[in-house]
């Protein structure tokens, strides 16, 4: 196995850690932490990040970059997306990151973010020769991207992830039906590229990536008493009743009863709501029968990079 890389895919809600060794074709991983670091939190809207919020980004990275001396690391990447491409004083949060760890962040435009997605998600081995839509909900932003096995036909990024969608419709718990149709009359407006795009392609399937379908998959198969590992799990079959009824059941719950269910992680307890009420408007909207859930985002996608 040749030297550990490492990977880190700062976003709004969550920073990762991907520390991988290349092993043949595909990689072993060494290390996977995530840090529900909310940084947009109280100033995703605003484009600027709260002190609070700040603070939590840089004791994080240098927990990180300590992992990445432990583990004797070589090359490292490390990419922001929505929350620090908006903010004001992401620049001021890059500069310290830097100074204090070495470490330096690389901010991708939503074209950029939703590439790397694509090849995350093509190297789990979801995709096939007929058309999917690959749908990232992040915390600042979404992703869509119409492709196959072979290459991306469409792409593009909207700022409409889901702790900006929370902090501007997500104010009442449980969120009230006039919060849930004000956010679909929203969606209607903002997704017209998107409704464009898709008219021209036949979309056998959603592949959601990771976040919050790994969420749903984890609810449902608990739920039938079954046994379920993220870890070994690259690929997942919906089925869409199955779906989206855990859906409206999700948009329907209080704070109290997402709280006491161990398949939704803390970071994602409330944003999972706004998220919900999204992938159920997607799917109703462009009709689409099958939905899957790939475990493989950016920082796969990154990685594949690396790897050459």
């Amino acid at each position: 196995m040749n030297n550990p890389v490492a990977v880190m895919d700062l976003g709004t809600n969550t920073f990762h850690l991907l520390i991988a060794a290349q092993n043949g074709d595909g990689y072993t991983e060494i290390v996977h932490e995530q840090d529900p670091v909310k940084l947009g939190e109280g100033g995703i809207n605003k484009g600027y990040i709260q002190p609070a919020a700040f603070e939590r980004g840089i004791k994080s990275l240098q927990q990180y970059h300590q992992l990445i001396l432990d583990n004797n690391v070589q090359q490292v990447r490390a990419i922001a997306t929505s929350a620090l491409r908006s903010a004001t004083n992401g620049q001021e949060f890059i500069e310290k990151v830097k100074a204090e760890t070495g470490i330096a962040i690389e901010i991708i435009d939503g074209n950029a973010e939703a590439a790397y997605i694509y090849k995350g998600v093509r190297a789990g081995g979801g995709l096939s020769s007929q058309n999917s839509l690959i749908v990232d909900i992040g915390g600042g932003s979404v992703e869509f991207i119409v492709c196959d096995d072979q290459q991306v036909k469409w792409k593009q990024s909207f700022e409409i992830g889901a702790a900006r969608l929370m902090d501007n419709f997500h104010r009442h718990d449980p969120i009230p039906p006039e919060s849930i149709t004000a956010l679909n009359f929203y969606l209607q407006d903002c997704l017209t590229d998107l409704f464009t795009a898709t008219a021209n392609y036949t979309i056998e399937n959603i592949i959601g990536s990771s976040g919050v379908f790994e969420s749903y998959a984890a609810i449902i198969e608990t739920d039938k008493g079954n046994q379920f590992d993220l870890k070994k799990t690259r690929h997942y079959e919906f089925n869409k009743t199955e779906l989206l009824k855990l859906i409206e059941r999700i948009i329907l719950s209080s704070h109290q009863q997402r709280l006491g269910n161990s398949n939704i992680i803390p970071v994602r307890v409330d944003m999972i709501v706004t998220a919900s009420i999204l992938t159920r408007f997607i799917i109703d909207r462009l009709g689409i029968e099958k939905v899957a859930m790939s475990t493989n985002s950016l920082k796969e996608g990154v990685l594949v990079e690396m790897q050459g």
